[in-house]
């Protein structure tokens, strides 16, 4: 057998950001090749720093999914821009996520002052070239906005959905760039969340998916207990939070219908990543303010 502490191993970690909707999570999930992040067309799908992990024989990416830098509005809104700021303070490279079907923002501008300085890699990724009418002309204005930078800054231009072999590419590219470190996770590790929070997130991503309007930024999910039988079926039993009486009822629905929905969704998410049969318990409760209650926020896992 090979002494594996006599290989010289690489690691370390790479923050993914870009304003609210650009694909970071879809990028993050396809450079695993598995789910480990929340997606949905809605804005803040993502509110806090999911780490995902890729290990390639003596090299290890820890990625750090980030949430949209935004204004906030609440307490939740500078939780998330906090968990983005945090990110950056210490990686070994980032990945600037931007939409191409689109010019550059003032979202995109907060986030361009925030990696130019940066002395680490820079990776501007041009997302959503299938669907962009005019990429070439939307890059040059994203790369604009690094104008001065002096740090190594790479480009490129994919479709986080569609383009496989080129997220496998920027991969490669990213593997490259990584220090001589320990890895900081066993082999194997996919991510750093707990299955509950795993779940929890799936349960809030069919939730943001089924909901209408507002109401999906005032809810949030958590797993109470999660229990194995002998037969191999995950018992799982979580609650959907909102934040006034008038949103449970728009959450359950007529006769339970909404809830049944985003359950059933949800389970068959879980049965197909667990490989397992699930059977997902859901009660909706209320928490007034949360998103405006720090000690609400810490309870249901944003510290």
């Amino acid at each position: 057998m090979t002494d594996s502490s006599s290989v010289q191993t690489h690691s370390g970690f790479v923050a993914i950001v870009g304003k609210p909707n650009v694909g970071k999570s879809t990028l993050l999930n396809s450079f695993l090749g598995t789910k480990v992040a929340p997606t949905s067309p809605r804005p803040q799908t993502t509110r806090r720093g999911v780490r995902g992990i890729h290990t390639n024989g003596d090299r290890q990416l820890v990625f750090v999914d980030t949430p949209g830098l935004h204004k906030p509005k609440d307490a939740l809104g500078k939780y998330m821009n906090h968990e983005v700021h945090s990110a950056l303070s210490d990686v070994d490279a980032v990945v600037w996520v931007v939409d191409l079907r689109h010019p550059p923002t003032d979202e995109d501008r907060l986030v361009a002052n925030s990696v130019r300085e940066l002395p680490k890699p820079l990776f501007l990724v041009g997302n959503k070239t299938d669907a962009a009418k005019y990429p070439n002309e939307a890059m040059k204005l994203y790369s604009a906005l690094l104008e001065g930078r002096e740090g190594e800054t790479t480009e490129t231009m994919l479709s986080a959905q569609n383009n496989p072999s080129a997220v496998a590419t920027l991969r490669e590219q990213l593997l490259d760039v990584l220090p001589e470190n320990p890895f900081f996770f066993p082999v194997g590790a996919a991510s750093d969340q707990s299955r509950e929070m795993w779940a929890a997130e799936i349960i809030r991503e069919e939730a943001m998916k089924k909901l209408r309007d507002e109401l999906p930024y005032a809810v949030a999910t958590r797993v109470n207990t999660w229990t194995e039988r002998e037969d191999g079926l995950q018992r799982i039993e979580g609650e959907i939070v909102v934040e006034k009486n008038q949103h449970k009822g728009m959450v359950i629905g007529a006769g339970g219908k909404q809830l049944r929905e985003i359950g059933q969704a949800a389970r068959k998410q879980l049965e197909v990543f667990l490989s397992r049969k699930v059977y997902l318990g859901l009660e909706v409760i209320v928490i007034p303010g949360w998103r405006e209650d720090e000690e609400a926020l810490r309870e249901l896992g944003y510290e």
